[in-house]
C-alpha cells in the first residue's frame, strides 16, 4: 500500500522513514559485529564478541532526538550494559582481556571494526543530513500552510488554545521555535539554483550543446570548450548564491543558540523548580521565560510579571524590527499575575486561553485564568476560577526586544505561529527589464543558428546524406558561441560593480543597495509613487496653531496662550466647579491646553536620577503628532511630569505646582478609529472626565454641534497642516458605574471583542462632547524636495504621492513640494462611492491630460472594485497623481495595477511600516531610513536617507548601470557572433562541412582571458558628466525608450559583426588558403585578427578613459603575445614570428575597422544623439 507523504503530523511518512532506516542500520551493524567474530572462532553470543569489538558505538545511541537537549544521546541504560547483542563504548577496562588471537584474525577483526566505524559514520552523517532536510521540509509546509490561510498548526477544530504551564502535552503539539531565513535547504539547493539558471533561454541552449557532446557523433573538438563555460558559470552562481545562505544560516544560529532562562523545566521527581538555561530554538509554548533587559524576545508571549519598583507590571518594549516604529511600548502584566510572589505560584494558579495565530500586531483576545490555591491542582478552563481579558497590552511579541526592567512571559506562539513570521513575506526574485530583454534577443539568436545550420546543410545539394540531421546538429554546436554562455556571469558582476559604486557615492551617503540584481533599472523608472509623511516630509512636527472658533493663536501670539496658562491656577480657581455656563477667554484657552496635556499616549522618561532632577526628560509616543503637542504645552507652562499605567502628573512651571490625575482607562489611537481617549479622575476636584482628540472626519459626529469647525479644519488644511478635533466630557458617578459594568462585559468576548468595546464607547462616551478646539501641525518637507521632483517631473517621470492625510492637507504639500506645478488645474474626485457617479467624473481627464487628479481612498477603492482597469487607463496619462486617505493595501494595489497597465518600470519610495507592501509590489522599492523606524529601508531594494538622494540614484547611476549593461551585453553578443561568423565562412569554404576553425583553448581563451577584461572595463564608461544629468534632467526620456538596447542597435551589431567576421575568416583564408597544410596559418592569422580587432573596437566604444580601461586593454594584449609560444598545437609558430604575420593582421585589421568607424563617425556627425549635443569638453 502506497504511503502519501505530507507535512502532518498524523502519519507522517518522514518520521516513519527515518525510524525504519535506523533500525535496519543498527540491524546490519549488529551482525556485521556477529558475523566478525564468529569468523574469528570466539562463539557465538559469547561475552568476549562483545569485547572484541571495542571502539564501536551502537547506531541507536546516534539517533537522539533533534530537540533533545541532552547532547548526543550517548548515554546508556543499565540493561543496555549487559546486552551482549550491542557491541559497547570503547574502554581500557578490557584492553587486556583475552588477547589469544592469531595475527590474522587480528588483523581480520581490525579492518572489519575500522570498515565499522566509517560506514557508522557515513551513516551517522547520512543520518543527521536527512533529518536536517526533514526538519526544514518540515518547516518549510507549516509556513505554506499558514500563509494560505489554513488553520493554525497546533489548534483542532477550535478557534481557542488552553495553555497551561504544568501542561507538558504542549511540547509536541505546535511548531519549532527554530528560526530559518534560508533560502535553500540540502535538499532544495542544487534544483533551486538550476532552476534559477535553466530559466533563461541562453544557459538551458548552452546545456543541452553541452550534453550533446557526450554523443560520440555530435561531439566536436574538446568536451571541455563546451562543458568549461558552463561549469564555471553555474559554479560562480553557486558559490554566490551558498555564500549568501551560509551568511543567513549564521545569522539564524546565532540566534536560535540564544540562552534563556526557562523556570518550569525541571523534571518530575525534582523537589523544587530549577531554573534551565534553554536554547531558543528548543522554546515550547507553555515554557515560563524570564527576560532581562535589552533582550531579544524569541517567541510571542503573554507578559506575567514585571521587575517594576511600584509593583505596577509596567514594562517598556522596543518594536522597530516589527512595526517600524522607534517610540517604547509600554506593556502592563495583569495584576493577578503580578501579585503572584514565587514561581511555583506562576507554575501553579496561571493558565491561558488564547485564539489561534493571527498576522495582526495590533490586536490580541485571550483570557488568563487565575485558579486560586485550593482549585490550583485542576487544569481545565471550566474551572470555577477568575477570569480576567488578555489585550495587546499583555503581549510580547518575537523580535521586540525589552526595554526596561526584568519581566517572566508565558509562551503562547513559537516558529512560523509567530506574528513576526507570519507578516513576513518570502518575496520573489526581482527580474530586471534588461535581462529579458536580452533573453528575448537571445531567442532570435538561436532562431538564426538553426535557420544558419540547415541552410548549410541544404547548400551542400540534394540528394542530402543520409546523415543531414546529423550534420545539423554538429552545425548548430558549432554555431553555440553566438549564443553567449558568458553573458550571465559578467552582467551579474557588472551588477556588483554598480552596487559598489553607489554605496561609495559621498554624496549620498549610507545609502545601501539591498537587491544587487536591477541597478538598470534605475535608469527606466517612468511612474514614481511616494508616500508623503516622512518621505516628501521630514516627520518632524511642530504645533502651529491653535482654534478655538472665535479666536485663533498661531507664531506671536502664542505668548498671550503662556501668559494665560502662567495665570492658569487664578483662572481655574475663579470658574465654578464644572461649570458650563458661558466662560470667558482665558478660561477656553486653558481647558483646551490642560486637555492637551491630559489626553495622549506620551511617557515621559529620564536617563538617570540627575537628568530628572534637573528635568532634562525625553518622551516616548507612537505618534510624531503626540509629541509635538506635549512639547508645546510644555512650552506654554504644562509639562508633563509623571506618566504611569494608572497615574499622570502636569507640572505648573510657573509656580511648581503639581496637578495629579488619575487615569481609569485609555482608549489608543488606530487607523480604524481615527481617534484616542481617556478616562481621568482630577484628584483635587474629585471630578470624571472623558477627553477625546481625533480627525476632523470622525469627531464632527462626536462634538456638539457649531458652525466653524468644518471651515477651520480646511482652512488648516490649506496652510498645509495637519489637524486635530479636541473635546471632553464630564462624566457622573452613575453614567461612569454603568460603562464599566458593560465595558467590563464586552472586554471578555473572544469574538469581535474590539468592535464590541468599541461600540460600548460610543454608546456612553462618545454623545455631545464639548467642543473646545482644534489644532495644527506642521510637518516639514524633507532637504531639497522641491528642486528633486522638479527634476524628476522634467525628467519625465510622473509621480503619484500616496498618503494617509486629508485631501486639504495633502493637496497643501503637493503644491508646495511642487507635485502640482503652478497653473496647473487640480481635478479633484471625493467621496464617490456608488458606480453610477464614477465615470461621469473622469470625462474631463479624457481630454485634458495635463490635468493633476486629487482623489480619496473611498473614491479610489470604488474606482479600483467597479472600474479598475478603464480608470487606470486614463489616469497613467496624468503627469501627477494624489491619493489621500490611503489604506497601505491600497497603496500596493495601485502600484500593481500600473505595472500591469502600462508595462512601464514603477518606482515605490516610503518611510514606514505601512508603505512595506507597495515597496515590495514595486519593480524598484526604495526605503528610507527615517523616525518611523527601518522596516521599509529593510524591506525595500534600495535604503537612503533623503528624498533628494533619489534623483541622483535614479539620473546619474541609474543612467549608468543601464548604459553600460547596455554597452557591455551588445559587445559580448558582438564578441560571440564575431568568431561564429568565422566559422560559418570556413565551413561553406570547406564544402560545407561541419568542420571546427577553432578548437580547445582557443574557444575558451577568446571569451575568458583573451577579451573579458577590457570588454568588461566597460562598466567604468559614462557618456556625459554628472552636473549635465542635473543641468539637463531631459535626457532621462531617452533612456525610458529602451534605445540603448533595442531591435535596432541589435541588428547594426549583427551588421557590424557579419561584416567584420567575413572580412577577417575570408581575407585569412585567401592569403593563407583552406588546405590542410596551411590551416595552422590560416588559424594564427585569422584568430590573431579576431582578438586584436575586439581589443580595438573596445577602445573605439570608449566614451570617456581611466586609467583601469587602458590597463586592462594593455595587459590583455600582453597576455595574448606571451601566450602565443604555447600555442604551438594550433598555430604555426614560425609564422607568427615572420614579416608576413604582421602585415597580413594589419592589412584584416584595417580593412574590418575602418569602414565601422567612418560609419559611426558621419552617422555621429549627421545624427548625433542628445547626451552629444550638450557634451562638453
Amino acid at each position: 500500500m502506497s504511503r502519501r507523504y505530507s507535512f502532518s503530523d498524523d502519519g507522517n511518512s518522514f518520521e516513519d522513514l527515518e525510524t525504519s532506516l535506523d533500525k535496519a542500520l543498527n540491524h546490519a551493524s549488529n551482525n556485521l559485529f556477529s558475523y566478525t567474530n564468529t569468523s574469528n572462532g570466539h562463539g557465538n553470543g559469547s561475552r568476549t564478541n562483545s569485547q572484541g569489538s571495542a571502539g564501536a558505538i551502537p547506531l541507536a545511541t546516534m539517533a537522539s532526538y533533534p530537540g533533545d537537549g541532552s547532547g548526543h544521546g550517548m548515554a546508556r541504560s543499565a540493561s543496555a550494559e549487559h546486552n551482549d547483542s550491542s557491541p559497547l563504548i570503547a574502554s581500557n577496562l578490557y584492553a587486556n582481556h583475552n588477547r589469544s588471537f592469531s595475527s590474522s584474525a587480528s588483523s581480520l577483526n581490525a579492518t572489519a571494526r575500522s570498515l565499522s566505524m566509517s560506514s557508522k559514520r557515513f551513516l551517522r552523517k547520512a543520518l543527521g543530513f536527512f533529518r536536517h532536510a526533514h526538519r526544514e521540509l518540515s518547516s518549510n509546509g507549516d509556513r505554506l500552510r499558514l500563509s494560505s490561510g489554513d488553520a493554525a498548526l497546533g489548534s483542532t477544530s477550535s478557534s481557542q488554545r488552553f495553555i497551561s504551564p504544568r501542561s507538558k502535552s504542549t511540547t509536541t503539539t505546535y511548531p519549532s521555535n527554530a528560526i530559518s531565513n534560508a533560502k535553500y535547504n540540502p535538499i532544495t539547493f542544487i534544483p533551486i539554483i538550476l532552476y534559477e539558471q535553466f530559466k533563461f533561454f541562453f544557459n538551458l541552449y548552452f546545456l543541452v550543446v553541452a550534453l550533446s557532446q557526450i554523443i560520440p557523433q555530435l561531439r566536436i573538438g574538446y568536451l571541455s570548450s563546451y562543458i568549461v563555460p558552463l561549469g564555471f558559470v553555474l559554479t560562480v552562481t553557486m558559490m554566490k548564491e551558498a555564500g549568501d545562505d551560509i551568511a543567513r544560516r549564521r545569522r539564524d544560529r546565532e540566534q536560535n543558540n540564544e540562552l534563556y532562562e526557562v523556570l518550569n523545566r525541571s523534571s518530575p521527581s525534582a523537589l523544587s523548580n530549577e531554573i534551565k538555561l534553554i536554547p531558543s530554538r528548543n522554546l515550547k509554548v507553555g515554557d515560563l521565560v524570564r527576560l532581562h533587559k535589552d533582550t531579544r524576545i524569541p517567541a510571542d508571549m503573554v507578559l506575567l510579571q514585571t521587575s517594576d519598583k511600584d509593583g505596577s507590571g509596567e514594562a517598556f518594549i522596543k518594536t522597530d524590527q516589527l512595526d517600524g516604529e522607534t517610540d517604547w511600548k509600554l506593556r502592563i502584566a495583569n495584576s493577578a499575575s503580578q501579585s503572584l510572589t514565587d514561581i511555583n505560584s506562576l507554575i501553579n494558579n496561571i493558565s491561558l486561553i488564547v485564539g489561534n495565530p493571527t498576522k495582526s500586531i495590533h490586536h490580541f483576545n485571550g483570557k488568563l485564568i487565575y485558579h486560586p490555591s485550593s482549585a490550583a491542582g485542576s487544569t481545565s478552563p471550566t474551572s470555577s476560577n477568575e477570569t480576567i481579558a488578555l489585550t495587546v497590552d499583555q503581549t510580547l511579541w518575537a523580535n521586540t526586544v525589552l526595554a526596561s526592567g526584568t519581566a517572566i512571559a508565558i509562551v503562547v506562539y513559537t516558529g512560523v505561529e509567530t506574528r513576526q513570521a507570519m507578516n513576513t513575506t518570502m518575496t520573489g526574485v526581482k527580474t530586471g527589464l534588461l535581462e529579458l530583454e536580452i533573453n528575448s534577443l537571445s531567442k532570435i539568436l538561436c532562431f538564426t543558428v538553426f535557420l544558419l545550420s540547415v541552410v548549410l546543410v541544404l547548400a551542400n545539394g540534394f540528394p542530402l546524406k543520409s546523415t543531414w540531421y546529423i550534420d545539423i546538429m554538429r552545425f548548430l554546436i558549432l554555431f553555440s558561441t553566438i549564443i553567449p554562455v558568458s553573458l550571465r556571469v559578467n552582467l551579474d558582476l557588472a551588477k556588483s560593480v554598480y552596487a559598489s559604486q553607489i554605496q561609495k557615492d559621498d554624496e549620498i551617503p549610507n545609502t545601501i543597495v539591498r537587491t544587487s540584481t536591477i541597478p538598470e533599472d534605475l535608469g527606466r523608472i517612468e511612474y514614481l509613487l511616494s508616500d508623503k509623511t516622512g518621505t516628501l516630509t521630514q516627520n518632524d512636527m511642530e504645533l502651529k496653531k491653535l482654534h478655538l472658533g472665535a479666536v485663533s493663536y498661531a507664531g506671536d501670539t502664542m505668548d498671550i496662550v503662556t501668559d494665560y496658562i502662567t495665570s492658569m491656577l487664578s483662572i481655574l480657581d475663579s470658574k465654578p466647579s464644572g461649570s458650563m455656563k458661558k466662560r470667558d477667554l482665558g478660561s477656553k484657552v486653558c481647558d483646551l491646553v490642560l486637555t492637551l496635556a491630559l489626553c495622549h499616549n506620551v511617557t515621559p522618561s529620564y536617563e538617570d536620577e540627575e537628568d530628572e532632577a534637573a528635568g532634562i526628560v525625553t518622551y516616548q509616543a507612537a505618534s510624531p503628532d503626540e509629541i509635538a503637542i506635549v512639547k508645546f504645552t510644555e512650552l506654554v507652562g504644562l509639562k508633563l511630569y509623571k506618566r504611569d499605567r494608572h497615574t499622570i502628573s502636569l507640572m505648573h512651571l510657573a509656580t511648581g505646582k503639581t496637578f495629579d490625575y488619575e487615569i481609569l482607562y485609555n482608549f489608543p489611537f488606530n487607523s480604524d478609529t481615527k481617534r484616542m481617549g481617556i478616562i481621568v479622575k482630577d484628584s483635587q476636584r474629585d471630578e470624571i472626565w472623558f477627553m477625546q482628540k481625533g480627525a476632523d472626519t470622525v469627531m464632527t459626529t462626536i462634538v456638539n454641534s457649531n458652525d466653524w469647525l468644518d471651515e477651520e479644519t480646511g482652512n488648516m488644511a490649506r496652510e498645509g497642516l495637519r489637524t486635530l478635533v479636541i473635546g471632553r466630557k464630564r462624566l457622573s458617578s452613575i453614567l461612569f458605574k454603568d460603562f464599566v459594568e458593560s465595558f467590563q462585559n464586552a472586554s471578555l468576548a473572544m469574538h469581535d471583542r474590539e468592535a464590541t468595546m468599541q461600540k460600548i464607547v460610543s454608546q456612553y462616551l462618545e454623545q455631545d462632547l464639548e467642543l473646545l478646539g482644534l489644532t495644527g501641525v506642521e510637518d516639514k518637507l524633507q532637504r531639497d524636495v522641491k528642486t528633486s521632483i522638479e527634476l524628476l517631473r522634467n525628467a519625465g517621470v510622473k509621480i503619484w504621492m500616496l498618503t494617509g492625510d486629508k485631501v486639504e492637507t495633502a493637496k497643501c504639500v503637493s503644491i508646495s513640494a511642487r507635485l502640482i506645478s503652478r497653473g496647473q488645474y487640480v481635478h479633484q474626485i471625493t467621496k464617490i462611492n456608488h458606480p453610477d457617479l464614477a465615470m461621469n467624473q473622469l470625462e474631463y481627464l479624457k481630454t485634458n491630460t495635463n490635468a493633476c487628479l486629487l482623489i480619496d481612498g473611498e473614491s479610489l477603492a470604488t474606482y479600483m472594485k467597479f472600474f479598475k482597469h478603464d480608470f487606470f487607463e486614463i489616469v497613467v496619462k496624468l503627469p501627477a497623481v494624489i491619493a489621500c486617505r490611503c489604506s497601505p493595501q491600497q497603496k500596493a494595489d495601485v502600484a500593481l495595477m500600473i505595472r500591469e497597465i502600462t508595462g512601464k518600470r514603477v518606482c515605490c519610495i516610503g518611510d514606514g511600516g505601512n508603505d512595506v507592501s507597495m515597496i515590495q509590489c514595486a519593480d524598484v522599492g526604495v526605503g528610507i531610513v527615517g523616525k518611523e523606524g527601518k522596516q521599509a529601508s529593510l524591506a525595500a531594494d534600495f535604503s537612503i536617507d533623503q528624498f533628494c538622494y533619489l534623483s541622483k540614484l535614479l539620473l546619474w547611476h541609474g543612467r549608468n548601470s543601464y548604459k553600460r549593461s547596455a554597452k557591455l551585453g551588445q559587445f559580448i553578443i558582438h564578441r560571440g557572433l564575431l568568431i561564429s561568423v568565422a566559422q560559418a565562412v570556413y565551413s561553406i569554404s570547406s564544402k560545407f562541412e561541419p568542420l571546427a576553425l577553432y578548437q580547445g583553448w582557443l574557444m575558451v581563451g577568446y571569451s575568458t582571458v583573451y577579451t573579458m577584461a577590457p570588454v568588461f572595463s566597460l562598466t567604468l564608461d559614462c557618456d556625459i558628466d554628472e552636473h549635465l544629468t542635473r543641468l539637463y534632467p531631459e535626457l532621462y526620456k531617452e533612456l525610458t525608450l529602451g534605445k540603448s538596447l533595442s531591435y535596432r542597435t541589435f541588428f547594426m551589431w549583427v551588421a557590424i559583426s557579419l561584416f567584420q567576421g567575413s572580412v577577417i575568416q575570408l581575407l585569412s583564408q585567401q592569403f593563407q588558403t583552406v588546405k590542410l597544410e596551411n590551416f595552422k596559418t590560416m588559424v594564427a592569422l585569422s584568430f590573431s585578427s579576431l582578438i586584436y580587432n575586439e581589443l580595438i573596437m573596445v577602445g573605439l566604444s570608449i566614451n570617456k578613459w581611466n586609467k583601469v580601461m587602458v590597463s586592462t586593454i594593455i595587459i590583455t594584449f600582453l597576455i595574448y603575445i606571451g601566450s602565443v609560444p604555447f600555442l604551438g598545437e594550433y598555430f604555426d609558430l614560425e609564422y607568427v614570428s615572420s614579416v608576413s604575420y604582421i602585415w597580413q593582421v594589419a592589412v584584416l585589421l584595417a580593412i574590418s575597422l575602418f569602414p565601422v568607424w567612418l560609419s559611426q563617425y558621419i552617422n555621429r556627425k549627421l545624427r548625433p544623439p542628445s547626451y552629444a549635443k550638450v557634451q562638453t569638453d
